[in-house]
């Protein structure tokens, strides 16, 4: 890991990002070694008009390929990082040399057991494209049926564990040397990067996906999904339908078919809020190198999606209040919106709403200042999520998973057709969803999913109550609470009771010490009677 981390250092010092080595305290030494090399020098002049944010971006992709997926997902944290460098690290694609085609033969004839010709009847070792993670090669089962085959770079397992164990060790330094550190929480962003990466390389969760997606898109004319062939599904190799569409990159191919690009730009805003809302299931890795457009009849164009490494799910309560948010923000119901992130947790319970309402309405106002077809629904999540932050929010994954998502959909969208209304496209899915939801249809279906537990639970309830009556009859029934509020109380209790047994404690001394003065200097005086009596009423009333 030694190496590893040298390596990485030499990487950012030419790269000018000297303020990263100084907040991890790396290797000082070499720091200075490094820096008075000429290669660093050269590298350094080359860069030197360059953002901070294009200088990260370079430098991760020269690190390599799980660099690159770590930029990939923290490019989706704007929580966290600086616009800047947020939208930089945005840019970063899976663009990287192929392996080799026989490496990813013999990997294929590893993971089935048997040679690749008893397995495909054609196989093509030139990749038809490559990522970070696998590559995709053509071949043809045996049924005659044309597939893609995705297969796992060699050593990539080896390769990630390594990686990650070096981006804990600079998380672990940045958190103990950096300022930021407390704000941008490094070890628990490379653990969400971690959990991210390790699912991505595990293909029968892809395939799993995939079948998934298809599932929820059956009969539909919005979105394709191809065909899972389970039989030759691995951990490492996955064998999907091979789809013959046009990329969505390739407008002119797309106009010469003679595409509707307004119905292909809108259809691609109901698939994601389709997605979202009514199937709880949304392909998360929508950039244009993942999706394809079918146009066996160009009025009608279809999406066709690939790639379902990273899919996303919402919890049902976001789903619903990040619906309500969206037609409250529309309807210009500012303290809606406020209400909703208390409502849901969002933000702290003892936040004003009438604080939150006004930070809201002057984010909010200028947007709306535009036309409606020019205000995006990825920039006002993004919005809310910045003043959410100021009221301590702590901005679910899942949550900027969907935002980075619908930024990629609006922004191809508008690219295919600049006069795209989101609004206007999405705002009819969004309405019949929520009416929907408070239905009585809706809520009886809910009811009759519920109705076994309902009655499996009052079935238990008689043999309670009976023992419950026992024991209260036996006097052996009792009541454990263990909420932590309890537990005050209970100190709570003891400090009084321990202040009033000393308040009880010096009265008597008090009281004891004057009766014995008076009695000692005056045995005669007839006002010692009285001073009792008051000094008794003083206590008692201090009892009460």
């Amino acid at each position: 890991m030694l190496a590893r981390l040298i390596q990485i250092q030499r990487v950012l010092l030419r790269h000018r990002l000297d303020d990263l080595v100084q907040a991890t305290h790396l290797y000082r030494p070499v720091r200075l070694l490094v820096l008075l090399s000429p290669d660093t020098w050269r590298a350094r002049r080359r860069r030197r008009g360059a953002s901070r944010g294009e200088r990260l971006r370079l430098a991760l992709t020269e690190l390599g390929p799980i660099f690159v997926k770590f930029g990939q997902a923290v490019s989706t944290r704007p929580d966290l990082l600086p616009a800047d460098v947020a939208n930089e690290l945005a840019k970063l694609q899976d663009r990287v040399p192929p392996f080799p085609g026989a490496a990813a033969r013999a990997d294929i004839e590893r993971v089935y057991g048997r040679p690749v010709a008893e397995v495909f009847a054609e196989f093509d070792e030139t990749p038809l494209a490559a990522a970070s993670i696998a590559q995709v090669h053509v071949a043809r089962l045996r049924d005659g049926k044309e597939v893609v085959v995705k297969v796992l770079r060699p050593g990539m397992r080896e390769g990630i564990e390594r990686d990650l164990e070096v981006l804990y060790a600079l998380a672990r330094l940045a958190e103990q040397y950096w300022p930021e550190a407390r704000r941008l929480r490094p070890v628990e962003v490379v653990a969400e990067y971690e959990k991210t990466v390790l699912d991505e390389l595990d293909l029968m969760r892809e395939a799993a996906n995939a079948a998934q997606l298809k599932r929820n898109f059956a009969g539909s004319d919005l979105l394709y999904v191809p065909e899972v062939y389970w039989d030759y599904c691995r951990t490492d190799v996955m064998v999907m339908e091979r789809i013959h569409g046009i990329p969505i990159s390739d407008r002119e191919k797309l106009r010469a078919a003679g595409t509707d690009i307004a119905r292909l730009a809108q259809n691609g805003v109901r698939i994601f809020f389709t997605q979202v809302f009514r199937h709880n299931f949304f392909h998360a890795d929508m950039h244009p190198g993942n999706i394809f457009v079918l146009v066996d009849d160009p009025r009608q164009p279809r999406y066709a999606a690939v790639d379902f490494g990273i899919v996303g799910t919402l919890d049902p309560r976001d789903q619903h209040y990040l619906a309500d948010n969206f037609l409250a923000v529309f309807d210009r119901d500012y303290r809606r919106v406020a209400t909703l992130h208390v409502e849901s947790g969002w933000v702290p319970a003892h936040t004003r709403v009438d604080e939150m309402e006004s930070a809201v309405r002057t984010v909010c106002e200028p947007i709306f200042d535009r036309p409606l077809k020019d205000i995006s629904f990825g920039h006002i999540l993004l919005r809310l999520f910045e003043i959410s932050r100021r009221f301590n929010m702590v901005i679910q994954p899942q949550l900027v998973l969907l935002q980075k998502t619908l930024l990629n959909v609006e922004g191809l969208g508008r690219e295919l057709y600049p006069e795209l209304d989101v609004w206007n496209t999405a705002s009819p899915i969004l309405r019949e969803w929520m009416e929907e939801r408070m239905s009585g249809r809706v809520v009886l279906q809910g009811l009759r999913k519920q109705l076994p537990e309902l009655i499996e639970a009052a079935r238990a309830l008689p043999p309670l109550i009976k023992g419950a009556m026992n024991r209260a009859q036996e006097g052996t029934l009792r009541f454990r609470l263990d909420a932590p509020d309890v537990e005050s109380l209970k100190l709570a209790l003891a400090e009084s009771g321990r202040r009033r047994e000393s308040v009880m404690i010096g009265a008597a001394i008090l009281l004891g010490g004057i009766v014995w003065l008076a009695i000692g200097h005056a045995p005669a005086w007839p006002g010692w009677g009285l001073l009792v009596f008051g000094v008794a009423w003083i206590l008692g009333a201090r009892r009460r």
